[in-house]
């Protein structure tokens, strides 16, 4: 597998962003015009993955404070040279939140979130674009977390507070898609409900 099974991804994503979408589509002509996209000394750009990680009922969201930036993010990492995003994803989760792979559920194996945002010259290397494909990982909130020495912290922020740790873009994106499946599962958690309690009509 290579680049075909990401442009794949990219094909089948839909949003209603406009700006994901254009970070989509920015995304696909990147991928088709570069084979080593998914290494990390391609400078004008290279393709990463990370996993928006939430509770089991969508009211809270795990972030790392990360050392490098020092700001508050969703794990994720280069590929490394791995064509396999999905497993890049899951892998940075794993390594950042210090946790076994078993308490790491994917949701869906669709793309969740697509951003493309520029990362500043530094001692590492220029100026250059992070095109990072975001999935959906759903983890146990009350189980300790032990993170690693690539955060200073790690927490699990309420939905509704999470515009106080990040409030770019591409966040805002993702606590709205979660907020729209909080909804969701509450309108089929109270069908069901209903149905579980309804009193049968007279025949």
């Amino acid at each position: 597998m290579h680049r075909r099974e990401l442009l794949n991804l990219l094909a089948r994503h839909r949003t209603r962003f406009l700006d994901e979408a254009a970070h989509c589509e920015r995304t696909r002509t990147f991928v088709e015009a570069h084979e080593d996209c998914f290494h990390c000394d391609l400078w004008p750009g290279h393709v990463t993955g990370s996993a928006w990680v939430v509770s089991r009922h969508r009211d809270h969201v795990l972030m790392l404070h990360h050392r490098k930036h020092d700001q508050w993010f969703q794990p994720g990492g280069h590929a490394d040279g791995d064509a396999d995003i999905l497993r890049v994803a899951l892998r940075e989760t794993a390594e950042e939140t210090g946790l076994d792979s078993s308490h790491i559920r994917l949701v869906a194996q669709d793309i969740f979130d697509v951003d493309v945002h520029i990362i500043p010259a530094s001692i590492r290397g220029p100026r250059h674009e992070h095109f990072d494909i975001r999935f959906l990982v759903e983890m146990d909130h009350d189980i300790p977390i032990p993170g690693n020495d690539e955060s200073h912290d790690i927490l699990w922020i309420p939905l509704a507070a999470v515009s106080r740790f990040n409030n770019n873009r591409s966040t805002y994106r993702m606590v709205e898609k979660t907020r729209h499946m909080r909804s969701a599962l509450a309108f089929r958690h109270g069908r069901l409900e209903e149905t579980k309690y309804r009193v049968p009509a007279d025949t």
